[in-house]
């Protein structure tokens, strides 16, 4: 490493600023890293991405306005040489995809960000992807599964909200019965027990959000 070199400018995004101020503190104690900006939501992530073209960029998913794939999907569309390193609670293997499709390069457990995050911001910047150990097993897990189809997903999350089949009808304009076939075909395809073991493991694979 040269410590000489310029060192690499970070940009940090997520909504909790007790994780920023621990990301800050991990950067702050090292000479090739440099934090320029933060922000609190993906429009914050746009605004100072603009502003200060960081090498690096830490990218949370969940979080208000403007969530982080949206984000990176944004960033890259104006920008993409962007180096974007995503930090999340979820490894599932739904979200994960979604993340690197729209142009991350890492995915970072949160629970991992001291032991691993500023090697992945170094890897990062010389341009390599990284991907933890039990993230990528999920990915490969579900490989070749059928994925749900946007109607699943939609009467899965109203399920996951508490609304009956009678109710996730009304509001999708669908009978009742029509309902129930989407239920089997999603209960099939998730490998699930049960209605409520289909919607913790749609939330788990990050399929959907509450």
């Amino acid at each position: 490493m040269n410590i000489l070199a310029a060192p690499i400018r970070i940009l940090a995004v997520d909504d909790h600023p007790i994780l920023r101020e621990g990301i800050r503190a991990l950067i702050n104690n090292q000479p090739d890293l440099s934090l320029v900006a933060e922000g609190s939501n993906g429009q914050e992530a746009l605004v100072q991405y603009r502003s200060h073209r960081p090498n690096v960029t830490l990218m949370d998913l969940q979080m208000p306005l403007m969530d982080g794939i949206e984000a990176i999907t944004t960033i890259r569309s104006e920008f993409p040489d962007a180096r974007i390193i995503v930090l999340t609670t979820f490894a599932g293997d739904v979200l994960a995809q979604r993340a690197l499709k729209a142009g991350a390069l890492a995915y970072v457990l949160k629970g991992l960000v001291r032991k691993e995050l500023l090697d992945t911001i170094r890897a990062v910047h010389r341009g390599l992807k990284r991907i933890q150990a039990d993230v990528a097993a999920q990915i490969a897990h579900h490989t070749g599964e059928v994925p749900l189809t946007a109607r699943e997903i939609e009467v899965i999350s109203l399920a996951a909200s508490g609304n009956s089949n009678k109710r996730i009808g009304v509001k999708l304009s669908i009978n009742e019965e029509t309902v129930k076939g989407h239920m089997t075909n999603i209960l099939a395809k998730l490998g699930a027990r049960d209605r409520t073991h289909a919607v913790t493991l749609a939330l788990r694979r990050g399929i959907i959000e509450l």
